[in-house]
C-alpha cells in the first residue's frame, strides 16, 4: 500500500492528515480511549506529546541553520510576527469601532483578536518544513511570542499584563540556538538530525489534532466558521504578499501564518477573569475560536501548498 504516496499528495498531508485524523478519533473516541490508556505510551504519543516532539523537530530544523544565515532567520521571525499580531489586531478594533462590541456578524472584538493574533506554531513549522528552510522553521522562536493572550489583552486594554514574560521568550529560542550552535561545530551533528526535520511532522500533529472537538464547529455555528476563513485569507495571504513584497526566499512559507493556535480558545476566559465585563461574551468567543482553530488547520495548509505550485511555476519559467 502507498499509504506515504497519498498523504503527500494532499496539500500539507504530512501535517493536515494526522491532525484531522487526531481530532476525529478525540471527538468520538476520546472520553474512552483517553481514560482506558491514560498513563501510558499511547496517551504520550497520541494524545499529550505534541509538544516534546515539536521541540525537537525544532531542534533538528536549527542544526541545519547556517551561522551566516542566522540573522535571516531572525529577520523573517520579526516580519511575519509584526505581520500577524498587527493585522490581528487592526481587524479586530476596526471591527468593534464600527459595529460594537457584537462587532461584525455575532464575532466580537475578542473573538476576532483572540483568533487573528494567535497563530498555530506546530503548523508553521511544519509548513515551513515542508514548503521552506531551516530559517524558515527557525523564525518560529520569535512567532511563538504572540501565543498566548497577551497580544489580545493589549489590544483591548485589559489590565494586568502587557508583555511577555521574559521566560517564555527564551524558552522558545534556546532550543534553536543550541541546535544551530552544535549543527555548525559538528557537520555529522547536522546530518544525523536533519531527517528529523521531516520524519517527526506527523508524530505531532496527531497529539495537537487530539487536542481539538470537531462538534465545536456545530457548536460555534457560521461566525466561528467565517472567523477561521477570515483569518487564513487576511494573515495567510497578507504574509505571502508582504514576504512577497520583501523579496524573501520562498514567500509562500509567509502564508504559514494563517492559522489560529490551540491554546487560543483559552484566551477568552482569561481575558474575563482580567475584565469582568467581557464575561457576557467569553463563552461564546470560545466556542467560535475553537471552530476557527479547526477551520485554519485545513484551509491553510491548501492555501500554502496552492501559492507554492504558483511560486514553482515563477521559478521555472525564470529559469527556462
Amino acid at each position: 500500500m502507498k499509504i506515504l504516496q497519498t498523504v503527500k499528495k494532499v496539500p500539507g498531508g504530512l501535517m493536515v492528515i494526522p491532525l484531522l485524523l487526531g481530532a476525529i478519533i478525540n471527538t468520538f473516541f476520546g472520553n474512552t480511549l483517553w481514560t482506558a490508556f491514560d498513563g501510558t505510551f499511547t496517551t504520550y504519543l497520541w494524545k499529550s506529546g505534541a509538544m516534546p516532539i515539536l521541540a525537537v523537530f525544532i531542534f533538528c530544523n536549527a542544526t541545519t541553520i547556517n551561522f551566516k544565515r542566522a540573522g535571516v532567520t531572525i529577520y523573517k521571525g520579526v516580519v511575519i510576527t509584526v505581520v500577524k499580531v498587527g493585522l490581528g489586531i487592526l481587524v479586530g478594533l476596526l471591527c468593534g469601532k464600527l459595529f460594537g462590541e457584537t462587532a461584525f456578524l455575532g464575532l466580537s472584538t475578542l473573538a476576532i483578536v483572540g483568533a487573528i493574533a494567535n497563530s498555530n506554531g506546530g503548523l508553521y513549522a511544519a509548513l515551513a518544513g515542508e514548503y521552506g528552510d531551516a530559517t524558515d522553521v527557525g523564525a518560529v522562536s520569535i512567532l511563538s511570542i504572540n501565543d498566548g493572550p497577551f497580544f489580545t489583552m493589549v489590544a483591548l486594554g485589559a489590565a494586568g499584563v502587557a508583555k511577555i514574560p521574559v521566560s517564555v521568550l527564551i524558552g522558545c529560542i534556546v532550543p534553536v540556538i543550541i541546535g544551530c550552535i552544535l549543527g555548525n561545530l559538528d557537520e555529522d551533528i547536522r546530518k544525523f538530525c536533519e531527517p528529523g526535520a521531516t520524519m517527526l511532522i506527523p508524530f505531532f500533529a496527531f497529539p495537537l489534532g487530539a487536542g481539538l472537538n470537531i462538534l465545536n464547529l456545530i457548536k460555534a455555528g457560521a461566525p466561528g466558521i467565517l472567523l477561521g476563513v477570515a483569518c487564513t485569507l487576511i494573515t495567510g495571504i497578507g504574509g505571502y504578499l508582504v514576504y512577497k513584497l520583501l523579496k524573501v526566499d520562498h514567500p509562500e512559507v509567509g502564508a504559514a501564518i494563517g492559522t489560529t493556535a490551540g491554546n487560543a480558545a483559552a484566551t477568552p476566559a482569561a481575558l474575563a477573569a482580567v475584565d469582568a465585563s467581557l464575561l457576557a461574551v467569553a463563552e461564546t468567543a470560545t466556542a467560535q475560536i475553537t471552530a476557527a482553530i479547526i477551520v485554519t488547520a485545513v484551509l491553510c495548509p491548501i492555501l500554502v501548498s496552492f501559492l507554492h505550485k504558483v511560486e514553482e511555476k515563477k521559478r521555472t519559467a525564470k529559469i527556462s
